[in-house]
């Protein structure tokens, strides 16, 4: 009985959602008050979270809340206009409507095809830990279809690769900008905590 309990344990963590692999690095990342070099995320959990036609991705070390854990938060603008028409494209990354930096001028009432974050929460603690890009580019090769029901395995997975300038948008120095780049490769699993669906 203990056996097979044990293996029902095994079988279990093999499947539970978050998993994936990728990678998120930056040989020299500026975040004021808190770190100043280089940086490796080195994520464990993978997530994704479909509303409407827009796809909100999570690429983070543990699987604690945002709040309290360091990741890159990746939001799709518009999953079947890329499913459709540009997969293996790049697409252009910057700030999410009505987000201007200090000097900026406003952009269009149109969003970026995709807007990228990162967050270390967990790193800075009391400081601001959080970065947005500013510019750059991500191309998928792949991309969830956005339907939490979705039973074909190639539709639930998402492959991306990104390299973009992130700041902080009040921060008006161009020597406090950072290159950052990465790769993440995940399979849609529906289930609590990665994606809140019941």
């Amino acid at each position: 009985m203990r056996v097979l309990a044990w293996v029902l344990g095994l079988c279990v963590m093999g499947c539970s959602t978050g998993e994936g692999e990728g990678w998120v690095r930056s040989e020299k990342l500026f975040v004021k008050d808190c770190w100043d070099g280089p940086f490796d995320l080195q994520p464990t959990f993978f997530a994704a979270n479909p509303h409407e036609n827009n796809l909100s991705i999570r690429v983070q070390r543990g699987d604690n809340l945002e709040e309290v854990s360091d990741g890159l938060g990746v939001l799709v603008n518009d999953v079947a206009g890329v499913r459709e028409s540009s997969l293996g494209q790049a697409l252009r990354v910057g700030l999410p409507v009505g987000v201007v930096p200090p000097g900026g001028s406003p952009q269009s009432a149109e969003p970026p095809d995709v807007s990228l974050s990162l967050y270390l929460h967990a790193t800075c603690h009391a400081q601001n830990g959080a970065l947005y890009a500013l510019s750059g580019s991500i191309t998928f090769s792949s991309l969830f279809s956005g339907d939490p029901n979705e039973s074909s395995a190639d539709d639930r997975l998402t492959e991306a690769a990104f390299e973009a300038v992130f700041t902080d948008p009040r921060d008006p120095e161009v020597a406090h900008q950072s290159t950052v780049r990465g790769e993440f490769s995940f399979y849609f699993q529906r289930g609590q905590p990665a994606q809140p669906f019941p």
